[in-house]
């Protein structure tokens, strides 16, 4: 099979849509195609040019589409080359079912990352090559621009916490993350129609102070402060969904 494979049966998308549903939509569309194996394994995608004009959509959702399939596990992306179709026996550990929406499923999996990414914060302040401090800035950084453009920024958040994991020294903390793919970033799966643009807006900004101060943290070569502030970050995250939960348990969702 070519590694300029066309993806058969395209039809465009009116741009008139939301860019999370257009994204969506590809997303759908190219994951039914590796799932169904008309995309195996090791195959490459075509160029980000070529999807959006396959799809009729701009580079930003077709960004977030790739970026949402390979937080799912489906593709691996490697520098300077573009994306490729995962192995699906690159690892025993997946959370089932795929894309899964329920508020039990998202903070089942938020316990989970606590138990993780605040050890992961740890390691990395204790570990963190000038490279890996590197990264994490940038996808810091690359999360506020994100904001600045009026996006969601749920590439560049799933990439802030993917950079800390790698910058423990353990490839385990990153491959556990690939694993658990767009669960990582919970309102990825989660659309809160109760949430205003402005509501919306706030809640991110917050977020991003509180990665600053992990950032913070770890480069400053403070696991304990490090371990702290991604505790905090997650616990608020986690009280936040348990309260949709709760608010839905009594009719209010």
């Amino acid at each position: 099979m070519s590694d300029n494979l066309t993806i058969a049966s395209i039809v465009p998308m009116a741009d008139k849509q939301p860019a999370n549903n257009l994204a969506e939509q590809v997303m759908a569309r190219l994951g039914a195609d590796i799932r169904g194996g008309r995309l195996a394994p090791g195959t490459r995608l075509p160029t980000e040019q070529d999807l959006t004009t396959q799809f009729g959509v701009s580079r930003t959702v077709v960004r977030e589409a790739v970026a949402a399939l390979r937080a799912d596990g489906l593709v691996v992306t490697r520098r300077g080359s573009g994306a490729y179709v995962a192995d699906p026996a690159a690892g025993p550990f997946r959370i089932v079912p795929p894309r899964a929406t329920s508020l039990p499923d998202i903070i089942n999996v938020m316990e989970l990352r606590l138990a993780v990414e605040v050890q992961a914060a740890a390691l990395a302040a204790e570990r963190a090559s000038r490279k890996q401090l590197a990264a994490i800035r940038t996808a810091w950084r690359a999360i506020d621009a994100a904001l600045q453009r009026g996006e969601g920024a749920v590439a560049e958040d799933f990439a802030f916490h993917r950079a800390i994991a790698e910058a423990t020294g353990n490839d385990q903390f990153p491959r556990f993350l690939a694993y658990l793919g767009s669960h990582v970033i919970p309102r990825q799966s989660v659309r809160l129609e109760v949430d205003t643009p402005a509501e919306r807006r706030l809640y991110l900004e917050r977020i991003q102070v509180e990665h600053t101060r992990i950032v913070m943290a770890v480069t400053g070569g403070d696991p304990v402060e490090a371990r702290r502030a991604m505790r905090d970050h997650l616990t608020r995250s986690l009280e936040r969904y348990r309260k949709l939960a709760g608010g839905k348990k009594n009719g209010r969702g």
